[in-house]
């Protein structure tokens, strides 16, 4: 059985953020499943989700935003640098995608990070023991970047939506469609309910 997981986001998005505690448990629960995180680089620097989205992530997942976060909610937020380092890390680094992303998630939404400036990315290059080039560093996209919309693109064609976040399992070849927004509050249950469509397929 061959699994693959496919996480279409966006690193500003709190919806996103929301949703990768699913993704971290069903890695942990099929250890062997390839993940493909798939950033949307939808925020260019000239809006944000808003308070108000972040307001109702924090109400339904139980996740915590901090202060400086929280401050600047409404300020318009660009996730081009980090749409590119993901896109590099997909090409080169794919079995450290994941504890990467969630140490940008934890930089940007708890400790106020903006992730906008090449030093914004120092402590976390550092911690992982990364090498990017510098043209991750750029405002505008890589072409790694530029390949992962293409990759989103046949995605979203194949499941009929171009709303991010989303999910999609492989099995074989069958694909399951999970819909984040009944587990946020439960990422555990994220695991039973993908159990029973495997057991189904089989």
């Amino acid at each position: 059985m061959t699994t693959e997981l496919y996480f279409i986001y966006d690193s500003h998005c709190p919806w996103s953020y929301g949703t990768t505690p699913l993704v971290n448990a069903l890695k942990e629960a099929y250890p062997e499943m390839n993940v493909h995180l798939l950033h949307s680089a939808h925020f260019i620097g000239t809006d944000s989700a808003g308070e108000e989205q972040m307001e109702d992530v924090a109400r339904i997942s139980g996740l915590k935003f901090g202060r400086d976060h929280i401050r600047y909610a409404n300020s318009p937020k660009n996730s081009i640098k980090v749409a590119n380092l993901m896109g590099w890390m997909q090409s080169k680094l794919a079995d450290k995608q994941l504890p990467v992303l969630n140490a940008l998630l934890r930089a940007h939404f708890v400790e106020g990070n903006p992730l906008t400036t090449k030093h914004d990315f120092t402590e976390i290059v550092e911690r992982f023991k990364l090498s990017p080039s510098n043209k991750v560093f750029k405002d505008e996209l890589s072409s790694d970047a530029e390949y992962v919309l293409s990759d989103i693109a046949e995605i979203q064609e194949m499941i009929g939506t171009t709303s991010f976040p989303a999910l999609v399992m492989t099995v074989d070849d069958h694909a399951i469609f999970i819909d984040h927004s009944q587990y946020l509050s439960n990422p555990e249950a994220v695991v039973v309910a993908v159990a029973k469509e495997i057991a189904a397929i089989k």
